[in-house]
């Protein structure tokens, strides 16, 4: 049972300083879906047991049963988060979405970044940073949206490959240094700098699967307090060449100091991967002596059925209540990232296609629930009723509610022209929540949200505004086309009016996929390879147009062009 009610989320909605929209962005198979199910765990919609393996945010069956996310996924969070700076523990409400891998899926990815304003970048700690990581990221720069890095599958180091501490670190360290590589290549002045590091604590290691993750700063806190010390000063301490000498009681940079035999252990491997390793070992090794009393020293208390395990469902509860991996992210995402209020400020340049002085910018860039409307529609969700769909995206000023007149504006709309233009009213205005929804009465700026009964005004993407003379939102830059085309013909000859509109309905559900007629009467339906296009005729089959139809060999098509003048 969720820990929060509908009407909390509305209240919080109103403090704009407290929302934090943020998408989870990643190559292939480094664990978005896992990692994002810690935090949906945390705040109780799935039970702790099913983390890590039922992948919440993967709602479609053919997402479950090839273990791939397909489509982007929104979750709306309510969390109370302790910033130990004596104001007691505020409340946050964290917009997440759940982005796909594949590289077919990009303009998902596209979509989940126009309307966030964080990215929680996540690696895989063996393979390093792989070629989708750096087309994601480099979306996300464009974007002007904040990185963040998560190093995942750390229990592999431990268990699988039995690392020892210093290659681990090398390990990280390179990860880290390949991200950095590529934020700094495609870096904007205007965002600052946006270099991720462990000692700022935007870098967090940990493992998705097992639920627990660590920042430096987390264990910078402890031993701070237990060697008498400040903590962002321990924090500059716990990575990089600084090594503690015991014997003197004194930090050095140097690794064998004069009158030592042995090389020092760096503080990073020392006071952080040390005491993991051992107690993740213990308990694999089942080593009860050793276990229990280092459970004792961290204060790590197991309740009731708990007592009773052992070997791997041991550890992985062991493991999670010390260092909790949805606690170490929030407390990233929310000090970390930007709210909405702070970044609006710097993406209305990116965003916002009219003057940058007039009434719609100037709403966008305050952030004003009281301003004028202006939503940005990123991509339409089916509903269960087949055939109709959720319009969801941002609001980026002023407030939606059920039953306003609102201005649709297309992506071919200009101002004070009719084209593309309806004026109509909104039926009702829900919040997403993975697999299902709920009713909301309003929604201001900083959330995402989804509207009920605008389907049929909007093809892909577009500009909800109530101002007469506003300009539109800037249109999304995908970074991939559709290239990969396959014919389709009804089996039927009766079938075809179904067909054509399925194509209708297809060419809606997906951001980038292309549905032409041919001057030989063909439907053509393309996109950017062949898994999406495979994804796109089971859409159509099943949902859509729920007829049969044979479908040719895909196609690339080739053109040529004039590269230079003849001599």
């Amino acid at each position: 049972m969720p820990n929060f009610t509908v009407d909390q989320m509305r209240t919080i909605m109103d403090k704009t300083d407290n929302i934090r929209s943020m998408s989870v962005i990643a190559h292939v198979d480094h664990g978005k879906s896992t990692l994002t199910d810690s935090l949906i765990c945390k705040a109780g919609i799935i039970s702790a047991k099913a983390a890590g393996d039922a992948r919440f945010t993967d709602t479609r069956a053919d997402e479950q049963e090839r273990g791939v996310t397909i489509k982007s996924t929104g979750v709306s969070l309510y969390f109370e988060h302790d910033e130990e700076d004596g104001k007691g523990s505020i409340p946050h409400l964290i917009n997440l979405i759940d982005s796909p891998g594949h590289v077919d899926f990009s303009s998902e990815v596209t979509a989940a970044l126009r309307i966030t304003d964080g990215a929680m970048v996540v690696v895989d700690c063996i393979e390093g940073c792989a070629v989708q990581t750096e087309t994601v990221l480099r979306q996300a720069l464009q974007e002007r949206v904040r990185p963040c890095l998560f190093v995942n599958k750390v229990d592999r180091c431990i268990l699988e490959l039995q690392m020892e501490a210093e290659d681990m670190y090398s390990r990280f360290r390179n990860a880290i240094e390949n991200v950095n590589v590529i934020i700094a290549t495609y870096n904007d002045a205007l965002m600052g700098d946006v270099q991720v590091t462990p000692e700022k604590g935007t870098v967090a290691f940990g493992s998705g699967l097992h639920g627990w993750g660590f920042t430096t700063e987390r264990f910078a806190k402890i031993y701070a307090q237990k060697m008498g010390m400040d903590k962002d000063k321990m924090m500059q301490r716990m990575w990089g060449d600084s090594f503690f000498n015991a014997k003197k009681k004194v930090w050095t940079n140097v690794q064998q100091p004069e009158g030592c035999t042995e090389p020092l252990q760096r503080a990073f491997c020392q006071f952080i991967m040390g005491p993991i390793n051992q107690l993740m070992r213990a308990i694999m090794n089942d080593d009860k002596e050793k276990y229990e009393k280092m459970m004792g020293t961290l204060g790590i208390v197991l309740k009731g059925d708990e007592k009773s395990l052992t070997g791997k469902p041991l550890m992985k509860r062991t493991m999670q209540i010390w260092i909790n991996a949805a606690d170490t992210l929030l407390a990233m995402i929310v000090t970390k990232l930007p709210s909405p209020r702070a970044a609006q400020k710097y993406r209305v340049e990116n965003l916002y296609e009219g003057p940058m002085d007039d009434a719609a910018a100037n709403g966008i860039r305050s952030c004003d629930p009281a301003g004028p409307l202006m939503m940005y529609v990123s991509k339409m969700v089916p509903t269960s009723d087949k055939g109709r769909f959720y319009a969801f995206g941002r609001v980026f000023s002023g407030t939606i509610a059920t039953g306003q007149k609102v201005r649709i504006q297309g992506p071919y709309y200009k101002p004070g022209s009719k084209e593309d233009l309806h004026v109509k009213n909104i039926q009702r205005t829900v919040l997403m929540m993975g697999r299902t929804t709920e009713q909301i009465q309003d929604v201001p700026c900083g959330n995402t949200v989804a509207l009920v009964g605008v389907d049929q005004y909007i093809l892909k993407s577009g500009t909800i505004t109530t101002l007469e003379d506003s300009h539109n939102i800037a249109d999304m830059k995908y970074s991939v086309s559709p290239v990969v085309k396959v014919a389709v013909k009804a089996k039927d000859g009766k079938d075809l009016p179904k067909l054509v509109e399925g194509l209708k309905k297809l060419s809606k559900s997906d951001p980038l996929v292309v549905c032409t007629t041919e001057e030989s009467g063909e439907h053509v339906i393309a996109g950017c390879g062949e898994l999406h296009v495979e994804i796109c005729l089971k859409d159509l089959k099943d949902e859509y147009a729920q007829c049969d139809f044979i479908v040719s060999d895909p196609v690339v098509s080739y053109r040529e062009t004039v590269s230079e003048t003849s001599s």
